[in-house]
């Protein structure tokens, strides 16, 4: 079930931050990478606010990422596109994975799942760690049912083997790596749809791409694995496939990835400090030296 890849379109990308937090040196290059790939082929570059997580949502960090943005110079295409304005779109996406069978509902908290994976002789592993090990993926369906019909919290996980087996083999073609064979248990049965939320970061960033005609795919290299089962998702729902480009990731003076905790890094904060864009963006180009990516043409 290999989905039509995109051919003659315009190169389109994408910068999706959490507004969670403010913007720091990490995203500058994130933003600078898909940027710079879509003005250069004439494109469009779409900004995204991936805000689904709603607990840590505020709106100030909307205004503050989309001030950053202007500061650093890379302007977009449109108006900014707000994850939390399509819930209806990932739930349609998810029932049509239920009525494939292809999904099932998890009942296990957060610390079920670590007693159950610590005390397991030799525990499903992943590029991250520990898998689910797939505690509700064997309940019968009367039991399922049951579960579903008392009201008990529950998230939806996508069981990686069926999946697997009807999309049949998958491949995806990667800027700087080339074409990849797709590991459909990679990550294991990701969790689809939180139990909070009616989606989760899979399941909505696949929909969304592809709702934006999304011609590139442009993230950091932490973020490969994911593409797996991203990849075995756009097959299952027959949405088109994108080209990807995992660049490096900016790293603090350990080698360690920024993240968000990195406040002395964050973008306003520099820029508050005195430091001009065209620093911050030097500052991050250096993560890019010796990188070159293969093509960047749509497939076709």
């Amino acid at each position: 079930m290999q989905s039509t890849p995109l051919s003659g379109r315009t190169v389109r990308t994408r910068f999706a931050p959490s507004p969670t937090g403010r913007l720091h040196l990490g995203h500058a290059l994130a933003a600078q990478v898909a940027y710079e790939l879509a003005r250069r082929h004439g494109g469009e570059f779409l900004l995204r606010h991936e805000d689904i997580d709603l607990t840590r949502v505020r709106e100030a960090y909307y205004v503050a990422i989309e001030e950053d943005l202007r500061w650093l110079g890379f302007g977009w295409d449109g108006a900014a596109l707000r994850q939390s304005s399509r819930i209806a779109a990932y739930a349609a996406a998810l029932e049509k994975l239920r009525a494939m069978g292809l999904v099932y509902p998890c009942y296990c908290t957060r610390r079920e799942i670590q007693d159950e994976v610590a005390a397991m002789v030799a525990a499903p592993q992943g590029p991250e760690g520990p898998l689910y090990p797939g505690t509700c993926r064997g309940l019968g369906a009367d039991q399922r049912q049951r579960n579903l019909d008392s009201g008990a919290t529950h998230a939806w996980r996508l069981d990686s083997r069926r999946a697997a087996q009807r999309a049949g083999p998958l491949t995806f073609v990667d800027l700087r790596h080339g074409t990849l064979e797709v590991d459909p248990g990679l990550l294991g049965d990701v969790v689809l749809a939180r139990k909070d939320i009616g989606t989760a970061y899979h399941l909505a960033v696949v929909v969304d791409d592809a709702y934006q005609q999304i011609s590139h795919v442009t993230r950091g290299e932490d973020l490969l694995p994911s593409t797996h089962v991203q990849r075995l998702l756009q097959a299952l729902l027959g949405l088109a496939e994108p080209l990807y480009l995992h660049h490096p990731l900016v790293l603090d003076e350990q080698g360690r990835r920024l993240a968000k905790r990195h406040d002395a890094l964050a973008i306003a904060a520099l820029r508050q400090g005195g430091m001009a864009a065209a620093a911050v963006l030097a500052q991050v180009g250096a993560s890019m030296r010796g990188f070159a990516p293969i093509a960047a043409r749509p497939h076709g």
